[in-house]
């Protein structure tokens, strides 16, 4: 007689949140926070850049000793990467499921009247216009994704492995900098990546608040106000450094 060997292996509870939506938004909303946190120390520490190139290197340079002599010489940055790059991949991971998700929910397009032809009820075009709002948040938050991610792959190549900018030198960070900027295409892919991300972040921080119970009836107008004034101050942060090398401000 033969015996049954098999086992009754239930998933994991983290099994069963991550196959849910509910846990794909919220690892998306976590991750989005992480990123966001970083973004605005990062914006922050580009500012220095103001105050002259002897400023911005000791800047840079104090980047690699922070938590010496406990940790060892870059182990802060190299432990803040790691975590980056783990909320990079669980933030698109996520998104590109559940992207899947709503694709496959949705096999055939919505069907758009002609003009002239309405054949809904008045009573409902407020949820429409709703849905309509929400699909050109989605679609601007997915592209504005693929352009942040191909963004990160230059940013490294070219501030951080030194691989694309031809007039870098190792341990001159403020000359890295003013040399990426005084080419046009330099500044051409940095501002629109900057301006991808305004919209990112002004999309995504209002759907992470809405994922992570932040949302009231009496709160909307506080969130979106803070969604805005992020994505205004980040990108305008992030853009006043090329835009200062352009003009000659920083040099």
């Amino acid at each position: 007689m033969a015996l049954d060997t098999r086992t009754d292996r239930r998933p994991s509870f983290a099994g069963l949140l991550w196959g849910s939506t509910v846990g794909k938004k919220t690892a998306m909303a976590v991750s989005g926070i992480v990123m966001l946190l970083y973004l605005v120390v990062h914006m922050l520490g580009n500012l220095k850049i103001f105050f002259g190139a002897a400023d911005f290197d000791a800047y840079a340079a104090w980047l690699r000793t922070i938590g010496e002599p406990f940790l060892h010489h870059e182990w802060f940055l190299w432990i803040a990467r790691v975590v980056l790059v783990a909320a990079v991949v669980v933030h698109a991971v996520a998104a590109y499921q559940l992207s899947r998700r709503d694709i496959a929910a949705r096999p055939t397009n919505y069907a758009h009247p002609s003009p002239g032809h309405h054949p809904w009820p008045r009573r409902f075009a407020p949820h429409l216009l709703l849905r309509r709002r929400a699909s050109y948040a989605t679609r601007t938050m997915r592209w504005g994704g693929v352009i942040l991610g191909l963004f990160i792959v230059w940013h490294i190549l070219d501030l951080t492995t030194l691989t694309v900018n031809p007039r870098a030198e190792a341990g001159h960070p403020y000359e890295n900098v003013v040399a990426t900027f005084s080419t046009w295409y330099g500044n051409t892919v940095y501002i629109v990546a900057m301006l991808a991300l305004g919209l990112h972040i002004r999309h995504g921080f209002w759907s992470a608040a809405q994922t992570l119970g932040a949302g009231r009836p009496g709160r909307d107008r506080l969130l979106r106000g803070l969604a805005n004034g992020l994505a205004a101050a980040l990108t305008l942060g992030f853009i006043a450094v090329p835009v200062s090398v352009m003009t000659g401000v920083v040099s």
